[in-house]
């Protein structure tokens, strides 16, 4: 299989001065320049290169280094121009007056066919002008009013990389260094006429004498002016390049996608990260390709990084390619496969649009762009979540059933997250397993609630499975500090949080509300708390305390990719136990239920179960008849997992939790290898129970309850929550609308008196 020519795009950087062109006047160096400023500039300009997938040589960042330190700050200019100049294609001098003037730079004009290659360009620019640097060319494909893109002198592209770190205007620097992309359609010998373009938005600003100026768009009042330097013409050689098939292979020999990082040995990142379509993302370094599928690679080696989630082992190998078609292979090797017990990872926050995304032309990516990623991450279940950017294109996608694209045992269902519309300002919230799309009165996203907890009862009637997106948003403590143990930076701690962001924030009073069903019996409003992208000590500080004060709320874990993470799909996920065959459905409901375990994928805690130590047979799976082992009165259980991490081989604790706390500990060799654990807890009175491996692994609780009585663990606990609520109210009042107004009173309210009976109901301190 050939992906479109668009997803095998490459990008290399101009080459340094071991191999700059022979033939090339050096640029001159400018002398008055502010030593300060000019660092910050290529500082911004070193990170955008790295950004790019093209960093400067080892070499020349240890010079710049040095140049930043050096005492003498004429030496040190200089020695900047010095490292920067040789990857230069051009330079220019720009001026208000009539003193411009471009030059070929000294760096090897070397191109690589259907690739991008980035050079610098040299700015000296005495006059300060602030406005818009722009590359231009008759020799260009897409240029405006251009004949078909086959005409033989059109053979590239070109553009000027303005986007962050680096701004869409010169900085009014005496000097300055730009990026320049090229591209070129063809291989062999090639010349081009480049032009470098000063256009002034809306006007000639600083420079209305200036002569090259174009007469049609200053005879426009308000119309950009474009101030042309004369064109330089520049012969470049275009390498060929030559298609690279993959052939990818899982641990049982089946064909499987995965994830690969191709560097040459300068370190640069092939494709262009600059340039990538769907399915490749501009802002990886990685693409992932599936087996038989290709990518174009010029002539030369290249080291390339093979990954297939955080289960699998990390391979880097070696390509290289001449001048014929290559094959490049790769075999996954695991070092844990917790499906073979019935778990299942999953993410439950994805997203298609917004963020990290691209919206403009196609408004997002689809779906099978996405269950690449989920395949390539080996994450069986990609919850797709639309939201504010490209609602209503995104929501077309939207079926309440998987997606055609699904592959079993690889799931991807489009749900939605409450986000840049509706009560988003209160915390977001994701809607699992939806049956109904848009909430009823419009068919768009500018008429939902802003109580939150109305959205979930409209959720919770269709059977859906809720719970507030990235959790430690908002959740920073106040100006109030707790001294000692309890302090801020102790898990649990007691510091009232500000709610003032996105995370669980009404989630300290939605949790209080029981709303009608599917069939109207009335139900938890909130089935889980989102963990593992935001803050793990607020997220479960937030679930400790709730846990404290009897709620059953399960954990689950997301990534929110590509906003709170943009790295991979499934940096944060919940693996589900299964009843049976992978579904949906049932995927959903074990996050009710909390058979699960949230983790970043590096550590896993599985077969969490718990029994009377004398009493085997009343064994309880967590999640399993209400994760609920009950006890007539108190006594010793025992807790047993199986646990594997693999983190460089280091000596780990997996900790019980009981009622927020530490109360015993087992260090484990975190190699890869598959540890049974077991531990023998004295329980007293109706407590919660769970293991965890901070940061990166924690279960699902198992209660137990003596003698009946629920579980109140801490009176500080509730008191903490009651708090809550009052600080919560005092941030996001400002945020309903005055037709929901009395509703949200109504629901603060009925927050705070359960509270207040909970703390009522609580002896322990």
């Amino acid at each position: 299989m050939r992906l479109a020519t668009a997803a095998a795009v490459i990008l290399v950087l101009g080459v340094g001065p071991a191999v700059r062109a022979a033939d090339e006047p050096a640029l001159p160096i400018v002398e008055t320049v502010e030593r300060q400023p000019l660092f910050s500039q290529v500082e911004r300009l070193v990170e955008a290169l790295e950004f790019l997938g093209s960093p400067l040589r080892a070499a020349d960042r240890d010079a710049l280094e040095a140049a930043r330190k050096d005492p003498d700050a004429g030496k040190a200019v200089a020695a900047v121009q010095k490292v920067l100049d040789p990857y230069c294609l051009l330079g220019v001098e720009l001026s208000a007056d009539k003193k411009w003037s471009t030059r070929a730079g000294v760096a090897k004009k070397a191109l690589v066919e259907q690739g991008w290659t980035q050079f610098l360009v040299k700015v000296h620019n005495p006059t300060e002008l602030t406005d818009v640097l722009r590359a231009a060319s008759p020799n260009a494909l897409r240029l405006a009013g251009s004949p078909a893109a086959d005409v033989p002198q059109r053979w590239l592209d070109l553009q000027m990389f303005d986007r962050q770190p680096l701004t869409p205007r010169l900085t009014g620097l005496n000097l300055e260094y730009r990026i320049i992309q090229v591209y070129s359609r063809d291989a062999g010998k090639r010349e081009a006429s480049l032009a470098l373009e000063h256009v002034v938005p809306g006007g000639n600003r600083r420079g209305d004498a200036a002569p090259n100026r174009k007469k049609d768009a200053a005879a426009r009042p308000g119309a950009d002016v474009v101030v042309a330097a004369a064109p330089v013409k520049v012969a470049f050689e275009c390498a060929a390049s030559h298609d690279v098939t993959f052939r990818v292979v899982d641990e049982s020999g089946k064909p499987a996608t995965a994830a690969f990082t191709i560097r040459d040995p300068q370190g640069r990142v092939y494709p262009s990260q600059a340039k990538r379509l769907a399915p490749d993302f501009a802002f990886h370094a990685q693409i992932y390709r599936s087996d038989r599928e290709t990518v174009r690679l010029p002539a030369g080696t290249y080291t390339i990084s093979c990954l297939r989630g955080p289960e699998s082992i990390p391979e880097t190998k070696t390509l290289t390619v001449g001048d014929q078609p290559a094959v490049f292979s790769y075999d996954v090797k695991r070092w844990v496969d917790p499906t073979l017990l019935g778990w299942y990872s999953g993410d439950h926050h994805i997203h298609a649009a917004g963020c990290a995304h691209y919206t403009n032309p196609s408004e997002g990516v689809h779906a099978d762009d996405m269950i690449r990623h989920c395949m390539g991450e080996d994450l069986k279940v990609g919850c797709n979540l639309t939201w504010g950017p490209c609602f209503d294109y995104q929501l077309k996608f939207f079926t309440g059933k998987d997606d055609r694209v699904s592959q079993f045992p690889y799931l991807l269902r489009y749900d939605i997250e409450v986000s840049g519309f509706g009560s988003h300002r209160t915390g977001h919230l994701c809607l699992l397993r939806l049956t109904e799309q848009n909430y009823p009165g419009g068919d768009s996203n500018k008429h939902w609630p802003t109580l939150g907890l109305n959205t979930l009862k409209w959720a919770k009637k269709q059977g859906a499975i809720t719970g507030p997106a990235h959790s430690g948003s908002g959740l920073a403590p106040t100006q109030e500090r707790v001294a000692g143990p309890d302090g801020p930076n102790n898990l649990p701690n007691y510091a009232i949080p500000q709610y003032s962001g996105i995370g669980a924030n009404e989630y300290i009073v939605d949790i209080t509300h029981d709303v009608p069903g599917p069939d109207g019996t009335p139900i938890p409003a909130i089935d889980f708390i989102s963990t593992m992208d935001t803050d793990r000590q607020q997220e479960f500080n937030m679930w400790y305390h709730t846990l404290n004060c009897g709620f059953r709320v399960r954990a689950s874990g997301e990534t929110d990719f590509p906003c709170i993470s943009g790295q991979r799909v499934g940096m944060g996920r919940v693996y589900v136990k299964v009843k049976g065959r992978l579904n949906y459905e049932d995927w959903c409901e074990g996050i009710r239920e909390g058979r699960s375990y949230v983790s970043d994928g590096t550590s896993h805690l599985m077969e969490f179960t718990a029994h009377p130590v004398d009493r085997p047979k009343q064994l309880v799976p967590v999640g399993m008849e209400g994760s609920d082992l009950k006890l007539d009165k108190g006594e010793t259980i025992r807790l047993s997992a199986k646990v594997a991490a693999r983190l460089d081989g280091k000596t780990v604790p997996v900790e019980v939790i009981v009622n927020a706390y530490p109360v015993a500990k087992k260090e484990i060799v975190a190699d890869g290898t598959l540890h049974e654990v077991s531990f023998d807890v004295p329980i007293e009175r109706s407590s919660w129970v769970a293991l965890r491996l901070f940061p990166a692994a924690h279960t699902n609780p198992v209660f137990v309850t003596v003698g009946d009585k629920p579980i109140r663990a801490s009176k500080r606990s509730a008191e903490w929550c009651l708090r809550g609520v009052d600080q919560c109210w005092k941030q996001k009042q400002q945020f309903y609308d005055a037709a929901e107004m009395k509703e949200a009173e109504v629901a603060y309210e009925h927050a705070r008196t359960v509270f207040r009976r909970i703390v009522s109901e609580s002896d322990v301190p």
